[in-house]
């Protein structure tokens, strides 16, 4: 193919995007992370206590049975060091580390595993793509052979790609399927509930700014009301409560429950669950795409973790003179004097307390489609200020009907706390799983410190895995079912979109082919400019030669575009294009990969085409500045050669100082070659440009087998009418557009 490529250069619009990233000060990044995450940490202390098996039982005929004080001791034992082992030690300061340039969630450690080893089963991977200042990982010496061997065990393993993948998608499913009940969870009557979880979804167009930062001085009230009366509660019932610091009474609460301790760490686990999956795993992990690592770690450990210990010591010395209250926990303890203006704001901080769950949900929602993993939706970005801040109107509303459904049905904050926290737990192990795999490989850290962070924090939460599905039989499969559906829809459109490009990478047509029509392509050619949208990166695709076949004409300039999703945050604005030629000059047809990341807007539209414009034209000079460096290259040491090659490297001709600012005869040279073919492709767009894209519908092969047939034909049949089509994702103008029917057999 001695003509697939004469020159290719990273060329990118030169103005600055409208979505280009501004930087936050950290204050108001404190501020709204307070608002925006730590919702759903404060609500745990409503539930808590009155979710324990031990400080909750009855016997035989239904009789409450008061619980022992060195079990109350216990239980607040098991809730502090649970609490600062997992969410502030294990999430705050080593998993927030593992972010993939500034973004969380288990799309995100799995994109930035995929950069470093060749293990990502999705299609938008090439050489070119790898040298990305972006994808680039800065990576130490120490260890490297080590993570080399690794990384090459990982590329040549099949299972361990598809086992990553698996982890990926569960632990991106479970935590989708946690944004149901998170915002259910926090009901007190069910109308009121059903009125505010509407509201609550109606505000998150908004975007993430606004809404954090109204509800900010909210939740800063109810951390410092529920720490002001623990240390009220402390001081009035029981000063001796902070024994429980000592980890003697966990020991000794094993011993003198067994199993029943076993099963209270059920309840047990609910205190940390708010925090690790909005402090420290999928939910806040996910919103580094909207706030910064230093500013949530901040607003944990000076807000979050002190006040809510302070809350739960303070609790458990009011039980530690109320054994028999335990259900009514929370507000049993609240000083009677401000009660009402307790339940106000309590009722108002549960509410709130499913933002974090919404906003990791669109995050995790965006990363997954960047690895072509979920079908298209429509991601509006809601700050030109803030880079990353988004809103997804289908998944917004998904996620309000079935709360409502859930809160609807269960009725009861009790129900509807064992269904939560059955797949939290999952989700905290795999993450611990992904970061044990990028402690080795990308940073390289020893391989005993290594194994001693996954036994240590696995071990703590397979033994809560296990205790949380003892509540499977009550309620608890109901995160498991939407995860089961979920996880469908994710492989169904993962697997079918990998066959169809397997289908488009075996039957692309050859060069030589190409080269056998002949400048004019066998047809005639009409002035204008078609942009064929095709998903090979390279090579020519099928749908070209069905139009060729079909019509008896085609535009003179002929670009075909690739639009890439990159398993990488952002792709810089001046590397985003990739253009090179197909064929000789003559065949007047061109390649172009547009590469995104999963936080970048995508062009649409009239932006796209400005920018594919801007960039050819670019690319037409560098041609002809290397056209001519050829026609010199007979005489490399000539002045006018080197001044050449700094005219590449982005400076102007010149022969020397005095002769700054003026164009020499090379100069004029390379701007009369391009001008004329600038003026042409200017030319061609003012006579139209037209959008052609293929309407494929993928059948299964006669031969396969019935559960394939259900899934491509019917499943994916399905989800392809219904999701967003790549017109509506691009704002493709309709009058502008050919779409070309075909059907592929896979």
């Amino acid at each position: 193919q001695p003509f697939e490529v004469v020159t290719q250069a990273h060329l990118g619009h030169p103005q600055v995007r409208k979505s280009a990233a501004a930087v936050p000060g950290v204050g108001f990044e404190i501020r709204a992370s307070i608002g925006v995450i730590y919702g759903d940490i404060g609500t745990s202390p409503l539930y808590v206590y009155a979710s324990t098996h031990v400080l909750n039982k009855t016997d035989d005929a239904g009789n409450f049975i008061p619980a022992l004080n060195d079990d109350i001791l216990g239980v607040l034992s098991l809730i502090i060091y649970t609490f600062t082992l997992i969410p502030l030690i294990k999430y705050c300061f080593i998993v927030l580390q593992a972010n993939d340039n500034g973004n969380g969630g288990t799309f995100a450690l799995y994109s930035l595993i995929c950069r470093y080893a060749k293990i990502n089963l999705a299609t938008n991977q090439a050489p070119e793509d790898r040298v990305l200042s972006t994808y680039q990982l800065d990576l130490p010496t120490q260890n490297a052979k080590r993570a080399a061997k690794i990384k090459e065990y990982l590329e040549r393993s099949r299972f361990w790609k598809n086992l990553l993948l698996t982890v990926a998608l569960v632990g991106t499913c479970c935590v989708i399927g946690d944004g149901v009940l998170t915002p259910s969870i926090s009901d007190v009557v069910v109308e009121v509930s059903v009125a505010s979880l509407v509201v609550l979804f109606a505000i998150q167009r908004f975007g993430t700014h606004k809404v954090g930062n109204s509800f900010a001085p909210c939740i800063c009230l109810w951390f410092a009301c529920i720490a002001l009366i623990g240390i009220y509660n402390i001081i009035k019932f029981d000063p001796s409560i902070f024994k429980a610091f000592n980890p003697y009474y966990i020991n000794s609460f094993f011993k003198r429950n067994k199993r029943d301790g076993w099963v209270s760490l059920g309840g047990v686990v609910l205190a940390i669950t708010a925090l690790s999956e909005n402090a420290g795993s999928e939910a806040m992990f996910a919103d580094l795409a909207h706030f910064s690592v230093a500013s949530i770690q901040i607003s944990c450990t000076i807000v979050a973790y002190p006040c809510l210990i302070l809350a739960y010591i303070g609790q458990a010395a009011w039980l530690m003179k109320h054994q028999d209250m335990v259900s009514t926990t929370f507000y049993s303890s609240i000083p009677k004097p401000v009660y009402w203006p307790m339940f106000v704001v309590a009722t108002a901080a549960a509410v709130i307390a499913s933002q974090a769950m919404i906003l990791g949900v669109f995050s995790i929602v965006v990363q997954s489609m960047a690895l072509g993993c979920f079908p298209r939706c429509k991601i509006v970005h809601t700050s030109p200020k803030y880079e990353g801040q988004i809103y997804i109107p289908e998944i917004n509303w998904a996620l309000m009907v079935m709360c409502i459904i859930v809160t609807a049905a269960l009725q009861d904050t009790a129900k509807i706390g064992n269904a939560y926290g059955v797949t939290v737990v999952a989700v905290i192990f795999m993450t611990t799983f992904f970061v044990s795999f990028i402690m080795l490989m990308i940073w390289q850290k020893n391989l005993w410190l290594t194994l001693a962070f996954f036994d240590f924090f696995g071990a703590i939460e397979l033994v809560y895995f296990s205790s949380v599905m003892y509540k499977i039989p009550q309620y608890g499969w109901i995160p498991i079912a939407f995860v089961t559906g979920l996880i469908s829809i994710m492989y169904t459109w993962y697997y079918t979109r990998k066959e169809a490009f397997k289908y488009e990478v075996n039957n692309k047509l050859s060069m030589n082919w190409l080269l056998g029509l002949g400048s004019n392509l066998g047809i005639a050619r009409v002035p204008g400019i078609s942009l064929i949208y095709t998903e090979l990166p390279q090579g020519v695709p099928g749908i070209f030669g069905h139009l060729i076949s079909n019509l008896p004409a085609m535009h003179s300039t002929l670009i075909l575009v690739c639009i890439k999703n990159l398993p990488m945050p952002t792709v810089p604005a001046e590397e985003r294009i990739l253009l090179r030629r197909v064929g000789p000059p003559a065949y007047r047809m061109y390649r172009c990969a547009v590469r995104y990341g999963y936080k970048d807007d995508d062009g649409r539209g009239a932006e796209l085409e400005d920018e594919l414009m801007s960039s050819l034209e670019e690319f037409l000079r560098a041609e002809a500045a290397g056209a001519l460096q050829l026609e010199l290259a007979s005489n490399p040491a000539n002045e006018d050669c080197r001044a050449l090659e700094d005219y590449q490297a982005g400076g102007s001709l010149v022969t020397g100082a005095h002769d700054k600012g003026r164009k020499t005869d090379h100069d004029i040279e390379i701007d009369s070659r391009a001008q004329r073919k600038i003026e042409g492709l200017q030319q061609a767009r003012q006579n139209g440009v037209i959008y052609i894209l293929g309407h494929t519908n993928l059948r299964c092969k006669s031969e396969s087998n019935f559960l394939r047939k259900f899934i491509i034909d019917d499943y994916y049949g399905f989800l392809r009418r219904n999701c967003r089509s790549i017109i509506d994702t691009f704002d493709i103008p309709h009058t502008n557009l050919l779409q070309v029917g075909m059907v592929h057999y896979i």
